[in-house]
Formats: C-alpha cells, sequence, structure tokens
C-alpha cells in the first residue's frame, strides 16, 4: 500500500507512552447470528467480514463512537473463553436514558437503570450471554 493509497485516519495520533485498548476477542458460538445483533439491534458498525483462508473468517465491530473494537472469529485456534463467557464490558453513554431506549427500541432486552453512587448502569447480553454494561457518569457528558 503506497502512501496515496491509505485513507485518511480518523483518529489522533497516538502519544508517546500511551497504550490503547484496540481490540477485544469476543467469544460466539455463531459468527452471523452476533453480527446481526450487535449491527442491526446494538448498533455497531461492521468494520471487517474476511475470510483470509479457507475456513478462517474474521468479524470486527466497533460500538458507536469508540476506538476499540470487538472481533469474532472462526478458524484461527482456540481463544480459550467459551461462547458467552466474556462479562461486564462497559459502553460508556452521554445519555442513559436515549442509550437504554435505542436497545429496547431495538430489541434488545436491557435491565432497569441503577444508580451507583451518581453513576449509572444498565445491563444487557447478547445471544451468547455475553454480559454488556451501559454506564453513565453525568460529569464526563
Amino acid at each position: 500500500m503506497t502512501d496515496d493509497d491509505r485513507p485518511e485516519n480518523p483518529t489522533p495520533p497516538i502519544p508517546a507512552g500511551a497504550m490503547l485498548l484496540e481490540l477485544v476477542m469476543l467469544p460466539v458460538s455463531d459468527i452471523d447470528r452476533s453480527k446481526a445483533f450487535y449491527r442491526d439491534r446494538v448498533g455497531f458498525t461492521v468494520d471487517v467480514d474476511v475470510t483470509p483462508a479457507e475456513g478462517v473468517r474474521i468479524v470486527q465491530l466497533t460500538p458507536p463512537g469508540s476506538f476499540c473494537s470487538v472481533t469474532m472469529t472462526a478458524g484461527m485456534g482456540d481463544t480459550g473463553m467459551a461462547p458467552g463467557s466474556l462479562r461486564g464490558l462497559h459502553l460508556v453513554v452521554p445519555d442513559m436514558d436515549a442509550a437504554r431506549e435505542r436497545l429496547l427500541a431495538g430489541g434488545v432486552e436491557v435491565g432497569a437503570v441503577q444508580d451507583m453512587g451518581g453513576v449509572l448502569y444498565a445491563w444487557f447480553s447478547d445471544p451468547d450471554g455475553n454480559t454488556w454494561t451501559l454506564q453513565h457518569m453525568p460529569w464526563r457528558a
């Protein structure tokens, strides 16, 4: 790839000493079902869906506004995580009610909002049982 072929970089440069979390492995049993759930119900963007070799598939999705993505893979060896074993990934939102309503409108079962000392939380699961936490910290909005 030449410099002329490179897409414009939408993210700022990485500052010296930084360690940016880029990708989280998401253990699922059915990539197509999970891709549809995250794309159509939760609103993630599908960044990658490739089969670079026979029997290998990589799907990468990014939550709205996030620089960190999740990836689901097949045929790349055992990750050591059973489908549904990932717990408590946090999605920080600027408006808890709006985020929760958007998920509910998409058919996602989201628990009631809980106030934990000024920080608001609501939980949901994907079709395999991986759990996610919506988190709203009013001072960050």
